[in-house]
């Protein structure tokens, strides 16, 4: 497989993993970073418009303040956080000021792309960086993110960065040169994916977990990644990225992981429906919503046998079929109360057990985005 040259790209979004940056006892990758630089600057020259997102300030604080590998409190890791941002943040502007670019530090929470305003707001200001020639570099705001506000790993965060700012290609830079059909490090005769057509339930099962502590991910979050990516448009490459001149190397053609993207993008408002990490709530759906839903039409109240969560309404709800596997989300136009109360019944039923005229979908199809294709089994109808 022979890859396009990254000069070819228009935007491209690149994750760094904390181990690359960070060593667990001298601090910062200097010499790495420095490669990292001169590549980004080779990209720039050749009008390519390069976003990074890079871990590393909580792995750099740890090192600065000499916390040791020790398991971290809370607190010790937003206080570690706090000092490696401004390490980390210095490095990036002066390794990139050695070759005449501006940067920028973005912090960014799980809201910030989550909900609605904050994500418009974020990209405003992410697009100005880009238009002032300035290269954002993004992280999580892990000072003040807790374990149930947070992303938990940059993959993703990369990936709706990414689709947010209608990039064409996401990088991965990771401890592991790209997807194997099992964890290479637990099976020897895994073996080696270069291309991936589409991120099946099968592709979905090579997964394995973090292969270091100073690693909050793993080959798990880089699929949900890709998933997030390939769906709105988004390329993907997954790469070891130790070498130095990590983007140089892909040009080489260094081993590496492609990941296509889709060929009917979800564009617009519909890629932050789409890249919604975590849904408020769940509707299990019958198999003639399903047929209805992959036809283009809106969901209705009769199709929906079962309600799952505590949402209001214009939250964001995953639509799973009869198997119980994914096949739309969308912003739900009935708070969880009522929609339990009107599972199940036409149109003309809705009313009465209301006592208010009903809005004619339970999720309009100009606010849903069918996640993959989906068998239906069974006979329902959706009326």
């Amino acid at each position: 497989m022979t890859l396009r040259p990254l000069s070819s790209y228009r935007r491209i979004t690149v994750k760094i993993g904390s181990a690359l940056l960070v060593d667990r006892t001298s601090g910062l990758r200097r010499p790495w970073l420095s490669s990292m630089a001169e590549d980004v600057a080779i990209l720039s020259g050749q009008g390519v418009e390069v976003l990074v997102v890079s871990s590393g300030a909580i792995a750099l604080g740890r090192t600065i303040l000499g916390l040791g590998r020790r398991v971290l409190k809370l607190e010790e890791s937003q206080a570690a956080a706090a000092v490696g941002q401004i390490a980390l943040a210095g490095a990036w502007s002066d390794e990139l000021a050695r070759h005449g670019l501006k940067s920028g530090q973005v912090l960014v929470t799980l809201g910030d792309t989550e909900e609605r305003r904050r994500y418009l707001n974020a990209r405003a200001t992410i697009d100005t960086l880009l238009k002032f020639k300035a290269v954002p570099v993004i992280n999580e705001n892990d000072t003040v993110a807790t374990s149930e506000i947070r992303y938990g790993d940059n993959d993703r965060l990369a990936a709706r960065v990414a689709t947010m700012m209608g990039g064409d290609l996401l990088i991965l830079l990771s401890d592991i040169d790209g997807l194997y059909t099992a964890p290479p490090a637990q099976n020897p005769e895994a073996k080696f994916i270069p291309l991936v057509e589409r991120i099946t339930p099968e592709i979905d099962a090579m997964a394995g977990a973090a292969a270091s502590e100073l690693s909050r991910g793993g080959m798990r979050t880089k699929l949900d990644a890709g998933k997030i990516a390939t769906a709105a448009g988004t390329a993907m490459i997954i790469t070891q990225g130790d070498r130095l001149n990590p983007l140089s190397a892909i040009d080489r053609g260094e081993r590496c992981t492609f990941f296509k993207a889709s060929a009917n993008p979800v564009r617009g408002y519909k890629t932050w429906i789409a890249g919604q990490l975590e849904p408020a709530g769940r509707l299990v759906v019958d198999a003639g919503a399903i047929t209805a839903l992959l036809s283009g039409k809106s969901l209705l109240p009769a199709g929906v046998k079962l309600v799952s969560g505590d949402f209001s309404r214009g939250d964001t709800v995953a639509i799973l079929g009869p198997d119980g596997a994914e096949a739309a989300r969308g912003l739900v136009a009935y708070d969880a109360t009522d929609a339990v109360r009107i599972a199940g019944l036409k149109t003309t039923e809705i009313a009465r057990v209301l006592g208010y005229e009903p809005r004619s979908a339970m999720v309009h199809r100009d606010d849903l985005v069918v996640s993959r294709p989906i068998q239906p089994s069974g006979e329902a109808t959706q009326s």
